[in-house]
């Protein structure tokens, strides 16, 4: 077996991933259920939605030793308008709570199990916040980023970890 050098800290429905059930990566997530949403592109109408991950854990206090990871992909929630039985929230989860402090914390364990030099790549959508906001939750300087989606709302951003001697 394999030694999986990549995590996935908040996969969801792996939505972004070419390879869903990708052997080198560890797929984490909060949730495990299972929808029916409406989606007329389909033909019957309802398209089904898996969040089955292969680790039950919360971003924000990962299971993992410090250094394990050379990548992590962290995609977390980005709702906090969403209804409860909506589809995006079932889609995309929502941010709930003290999410702030949550998100903070989430970043810190990202960079907590990631290696010296290791690449963790950061998604945010600013639906409901701006990304400038969110950027401010990390101590930790992003590389670059690119925006894409509809109305560019949706950033991928890329840091990596410092090596400290």
């Amino acid at each position: 077996m394999t030694q999986s050098l990549i995590l996935d800290v908040a996969c969801g429905s792996r939505m972004f991933w070419f390879d869903r059930a990708d052997p080198r990566a560890i797929f984490a997530d909060n949730r495990s259920e299972s929808h029916m949403l409406k989606d007329r592109t389909v033909p019957g109408g309802l398209r089904s939605l898996e969040v089955k991950p292969a680790v039950m854990a919360n971003f924000a206090a990962m299971p993992y030793p410090d250094n394990t990871f050379s990548l992590i992909a962290f995609d977390p929630p980005h709702l906090t308008v969403a209804g409860p039985n909506g589809w995006q929230a079932k889609k995309y989860g929502r941010l709930e709570g003290n999410w702030r402090e949550m998100l903070c914390q989430g970043f810190a364990e990202c960079f907590r199990v990631l290696r010296p030099a290791g690449t963790l790549i950061f998604k945010w959508n600013e639906h409901n916040v701006p990304v400038a906001q969110i950027l401010a939750l990390t101590p930790h300087r992003p590389l670059f980023g690119q925006r894409c989606g509809k109305s560019a709302k949706t950033h991928w951003i890329v840091f990596m970890k410092e090596v400290t001697a």
